[in-house]
């Protein structure tokens, strides 16, 4: 059974929120920890549960392709809605198809963009025109339809955080998919809690103004979700 502690914001009576840090084509933990999920909510039913993908779905691990397919089923925990955002990882996969410039894709290559070109069958020295036709058309489509952002009750979900002293409306896309100062260190009352991933850490941060759930899943740590709901949260580890 989960332990619930006191969370630093909440959400309405009923709901329920599944959010999971970043997997980087780490395919079987993200099956178990799906698998936990619906076990949770199988033993604590609740009205309106909800899970949230925090991006960074690709890179690094050998299952990107995989993890993709997962997130591309009608329902990746059954009788339960998914948001799915975007991460940098996919943020540099698309620049790098789009534009073609060398120095995309080199960055995007350099980043573990090599490992998933391998899941899809692809060489790091195969053509940028020719990825178009090795990746599957739908994993595409869902890479191109990620939400930068998600606002339930007090809290918002985005990849990487927030530029301080901007209005949410205003925030960049660049600042939800990349920041890390000043965005890290500030202690100032948002209105709300950012839960955010992106930054890997040895173990969940968890501030007034911010909850950090990349524990670092392809780096050897663990693939992190935190549960939250009324005035409060726990954790799964996958």
């Amino acid at each position: 059974m989960i332990t619930l502690t006191l969370a630093p914001a909440t959400l309405p009576p009923g709901q329920r929120i599944y959010a999971i840090g970043d997997v980087h084509g780490c395919d079987d933990r993200l099956q178990v920890m799906h698998q936990l999920i619906a076990a949770d909510l199988a033993a604590r039913p609740i009205g309106q549960p909800l899970l949230v993908h925090l991006g960074d779905y690709i890179d690094r691990g050998e299952a990107s392709a995989a993890v993709l397919a997962r997130l591309l089923r009608a329902a990746p925990v059954p009788a339960m809605p998914a948001v799915n955002l975007m991460g940098n990882h996919e943020a540099m996969l698309l620049e790098a198809l789009d534009s073609g410039e060398s120095d995309a894709v080199m960055q995007w290559l350099s980043n573990g963009g090599a490992e998933t070109l391998a899941s899809w069958g692809l060489s790091r020295r195969s053509r940028v025109r020719d990825w178009g036709r090795s990746i599957p058309r739908e994993q595409l489509a869902l890479l191109r339809r990620l939400a930068l952002r998600h606002v339930a009750g007090g809290y918002v979900f985005v990849h990487a955080g927030l530029r301080p002293g901007v209005p949410l409306e205003r925030q960049s896309r660049h600042d939800m998919l990349w920041i890390r100062e000043p965005f890290l260190s500030w202690s100032g009352d948002w209105g709300f809690v950012v839960v955010h991933g992106h930054t890997p850490e040895h173990d969940v941060v968890v501030r007034p103004n911010r909850i950090g759930i990349d524990t670092g899943a392809v780096l050897g740590g663990v693939l992190t979700c935190v549960v939250l709901e009324e005035n409060r949260m726990g954790f799964l580890r996958a």
